[in-house]
């Protein structure tokens, strides 16, 4: 019998083994598929790639606005082949980890559970003390759409193996990953329409900065809000979209269809029933959202397999954490004690640190909001990056950081300092005591924490 029984290799199962092999040899990790991460190989590091090489080419076009005349002359038929490049660099590391591994510890292949101690992988069972299931995600689609278009429907898991960047794209949804990928290929030259069930974009909770990226987005994208095709048909090398708008009927030719509204878990492949009935309605596994204990078993749900924040640095520690819960049982703690910390990769860029809006109103408590906006922040006017806003979130008891909503250039370097600062327990008066250089975009924070200290002094 094993100590511990990781199923799945992607980020969180890969930071299990890499942790468990520190304190027990008695390990088996068992994986059905690719060995080299959603991340590596179809999510975070292509999907930057590609944005990298979109905002590149959207900086070039608009030298005009720091007094610059260029010309230049765009080829994008080196994109699709730099992005599978790069990426597999990226996933080449990773399977060279995992190759150094002892053979013993691993095995290819789908695993079901027979029992609470007991999976079943080639017709061979093994027994474990202790589970971690790690089994990741997979895109939702339409099943009848994808019947009907083949080839032309991909989602995030195909659309780095295009050859070339297509003339026209529809998108399906407007969460984060179909915003980043839309903006992209509108900026590659792909003329790209976002059909959004709601009147929503990226991640962004605030009424305020949601509706200002919804103006800023709109000017570049062509988002059709609380739209969804009714109709989808191939024809030729081409789809078309049927679709009411406006009280009227519409449709759209595209050459791809980019479905990305979200990703389903791959634990029905686990047959948990077999551990207890009850286990049957994945919607309503009993999984604790701090522990991530399946129920009352020694088993361990972490990563995209089960969660509201998929995100890698959190993946990964979950999966650490679950190997300290699965050595320690029944002594068990947190895997979700991280401070909160979500990046979208648009243009500007959106971000949450700490507790969101939402959740700060959600749960009643009273705080300020400082704001600033980048419209006329000087170095933003310098870098021809003016565009965007800040909101930072302020216990009016305490007085400390709570959070922080912004859609700005370089959020991901202030949504990090915010996370780092809300660790910490700073109050804004020690904020505002921090130095501020002159002339930097973080000088618009300096503004932002100056509004809300005003407000606590009414």
């Amino acid at each position: 019998m094993y100590d511990i029984i990781i199923i799945g290799a992607g980020t969180a199962g890969i930071t299990a083994y890499q942790e468990a092999i520190k304190h027990t040899q008695n390990i088996l990790i068992i994986n059905d598929g690719s060995w080299d991460t959603t991340c590596a190989r179809v999510g975070c590091m292509p999907s930057k790639v590609l944005i990298s090489a979109a905002h590149r080419l959207h900086d070039l076009q608009e030298t005009d606005k720091v007094g610059l005349n260029i010309k230049a002359q765009v080829d994008t038929t080196q994109v699709m082949p730099h992005v599978r490049a790069l990426r597999d660099h990226f996933t080449q590391a990773t399977l060279k980890e995992v190759e150094s591994w002892d053979a013993q510890h691993k095995i290819q292949g789908k695993a079901e559970f027979i029992d609470a101690q007991t999976v079943q992988v080639n017709q061979q069972q093994y027994q474990a003390k202790a589970f971690i299931l790690a089994v990741g995600s997979t895109p939702t689609y339409d099943a009848e759409w994808k019947q009907q278009l083949g080839e032309r429907l991909i989602t995030s898991d195909q659309i780095f193996e295009l050859d070339a960047i297509p003339k026209s794209l529809a998108v399906i949804g407007s969460g984060v990953i179909a915003l980043e990928l839309a903006q992209a290929m509108q900026r590659l030259g792909c003329d790209t329409t976002i059909f959004a069930r709601s009147r929503r974009v990226g991640a962004l909770t605030s009424p305020d900065l949601q509706q200002l990226a919804q103006e800023l987005l709109s000017n570049e994208l062509k988002i059709k809000f609380e739209v969804l095709p009714q109709n989808v048909r191939k024809i030729g090398n081409q789809v078309k979209l049927e679709f009411s708008e406006q009280g009227q009927t519409q449709h759209l030719m595209v050459d791809y269809v980019l479905v990305a509204t979200g990703r389903r878990s791959h634990l029905d492949s686990l047959n948990l029933q077999q551990i207890d009935s009850q286990f049957g309605n994945l919607k309503e596994l009993p999984i604790d959202p701090q522990t991530k204990q399946l129920g009352n078993y020694p088993i361990f749900v972490v990563g995209d397999a089960h969660t509201s924040t998929p995100i890698q640095h959190e993946a990964a520690h979950e999966g650490r954490g679950a190997v300290h819960n699965c050595l320690n049982y029944p002594k068990l703690k947190s895997l979700k004690d991280l401070t909160p910390l979500s990046i979208v990769f648009s243009q500007p860029e959106m971000a949450i640190a700490g507790q969101s809006y939402k959740q700060l109103k959600n749960k009643n408590i009273d705080f300020v909001i400082g704001k600033v906006s980048y419209e006329r922040q000087g170095r933003a006017m310098v870098l021809a990056k003016n565009k965007g806003a800040v909101e930072i979130y302020i216990d009016k008891r305490t007085r400390q950081l709570l959070g922080a909503e912004l859609f700005v250039k370089s959020a991901e370097h202030f949504a990090h300092t915010f996370a780092w600062l809300i660790d910490e327990g700073v109050t804004l008066d020690e904020l505002l005591a921090k130095p501020f250089y002159h002339p930097t975009l973080e000088e618009g924070l300096r503004t932002a924490l100056k509004h809300a200290r005003r407000q606590l002094r009414d």
